[in-house]
């Protein structure tokens, strides 16, 4: 199974996602977002932006 994207709303009201691999283990966690719309802009984001992206150590 593929990993996914899961969108929820918190206890709070805000709305968040989480990466998923495809055992279930959570891999990745946003921050709150105040629109389901904006969550969903964070998620096409890193779609977008981390097939590439480098391992850097600090």
């Amino acid at each position: 199974m593929a990993g996914k994207f899961e969108l929820y709303e918190d206890k709070g009201g805000q709305y968040r996602f989480r990466l998923k691999a495809g055992n279930g283990e959570v891999i990745a966690v946003s921050e709150a977002y105040s629109s389901k719309a904006s969550a969903k802009n964070g998620i096409d984001s890193v779609k977008t932006n981390a097939p590439d992206a480098p391992v850097v150590e600090v």
